[in-house]
């Protein structure tokens, strides 16, 4: 009986171990036949993902996101109400001129790669606006623009968005 408690103390997985020597127990383990192994395999492959998978704190990201997509929002009331109160327009034409505004701003501030970064730290609140869009289709012809004028930037536009 204590050679199986010894035994058994010797197969356990370190949870708290580097992930280089997870990834070797998962690997040393790959072609196990009998059951035992195949459990240290998945307590080791378990241990490996649930180590480098990241945590989130849902609300703090829901902050994030309500805040900065409320601040791009704002932002275009505030152009809507300097076109219609200073500049004269009616609204439909200050509608226009803010969803021109709120698309060059985002295709300059990905360019300069300053909206991946504010994507990454608000997630959906900059990406469900207008803004989103327009960084889809900047993103999609800065990353393909290497190809070619014609097959990167022009062509690889469309298929990002699904048109085929």
């Amino acid at each position: 009986m204590t050679n199986r408690i010894e035994d058994e103390n010797e197969n356990r997985i370190d949870r708290n171990a580097p992930e280089e020597e997870l990834i070797s127990e998962v690997v040393e383990r790959e072609n196990a036949m009998d059951g035992a192994e195949k459990q240290q395999r998945e307590d080791a492959y378990n241990a490996y993902v649930k180590k480098v998978t990241p945590t989130y704190s849902t609300p703090l990201h829901m902050v994030k996101a309500f805040a900065v997509g409320g601040a791009i929002c704002a932002a275009g009331q505030m152009i809507t109400n300097f076109c219609m109160n200073v500049r004269g327009m009616d609204q439909m034409t200050a509608g226009r001129w803010t969803s021109l505004i709120l698309v060059l701003a985002s295709a300059v501030l990905t360019g300069f790669n300053i909206y991946p970064s504010l994507a990454q730290f608000a997630g959906a609140g900059v990406l469900v606006p207008i803004t989103g869009f327009a960084n889809g289709i900047t993103s999609a012809a800065l990353e393909y623009k290497k190809e070619g004028q014609v097959f990167g930037l022009g062509g690889r536009r469309f298929f990002r968005l699904g048109v085929r």
